[in-house]
């Protein structure tokens, strides 16, 4: 049964969705991201992704205090990203109550302090962000494609412990026109002990089932929820037999 984790991304201590990455594309969605994350939690999901948009604009780990409330005041297993460049800024995500954190670019960038991330707090806590634009990895908040291309980036890094992957098809993020299964299910024949969370173009119950159905092991959304295309109610199909 696929795991379902709903997305909160944060600015200035908002609920917001971008389109693409483009902050100029800014639309909030709730003032309170802690009435958010408890609906989610009162429908019986259990993960939480949580993006920092103001750490990853500014280089620095930002609206922590908003992850210690999430953390604190709900049992939702959290996995953040956004603004990771430094051991420091792990550390204080994982002291506000992160279970786990993504890092993307630092991948690619600093491959070294990445690597060090995952020999000094394991592969259980560090999730490699793998950003794709037209099969090639993106970097910067999506601002820089690359010459790497995806599915040898993501081997390699399986080849030095990683165990877990978001893989966003850049294409399809914020467009609610369906995931990218057919990616996602190369991936999948290809690093089969790789944990894969799909990302990007949900857009309805039956997105959700597709990937299901396709062996996926995970999936993050958002955009749906917010914009009421796929309900809290929808998804109890999902998270009761998930229990079971």
């Amino acid at each position: 049964m696929i795991e379902l984790i709903p997305a909160i991304d944060l600015m200035d201590g908002k609920c917001v969705r971008l389109t693409q990455g483009d902050y100029g594309s800014k639309k909030v969605y709730s003032e309170d991201p802690l009435n958010v994350a408890k609906a989610f939690e009162d429908h019986g999901l259990r993960r939480l992704h949580v993006v920092d948009l103001d750490g990853a604009r500014e280089g620095r780990i930002v609206n922590y205090r908003v992850l210690e409330q999430l953390a604190v005041r709900t049992a939702l297993v959290i996995d953040f990203g956004g603004g990771l460049k430094r051991d420091g800024d792990l550390e204080i995500a994982f002291e506000c109550g992160a279970q786990m954190v993504t890092g993307g670019s630092i991948a690619v960038r600093e491959p070294e302090t990445f690597a060090a991330w995952l020999s000094r707090f394991g592969s259980r806590k560090i999730i490699l962000g793998a950003d794709a634009k037209e099969r090639r990895i993106a970097i910067n908040g999506w601002r820089d494609t690359t010459d790497s291309e995806l599915l040898p980036f993501l081997a390699a890094w399986h080849g030095r412990g990683v165990t877990q992957t978001v893989c966003t098809d850049i294409g399809r993020d914020g467009m609610l026109q369906g995931p990218a299964t057919a990616l996602y299910g190369e991936i999948r024949e290809a690093l089969p002990e790789m944990y894969l969370i799909a990302s990007g173009g949900v857009a309805s119950v039956g997105d959700l089932e597709q990937l299901d159905a396709a062996g996926i092991p995970a999936v993050i959304f958002g955009k749906a929820l917010y914009e009421g295309r796929i309900t809290l109610n929808d998804l109890l199909r999902f998270t009761d037999r998930h229990k079971n």
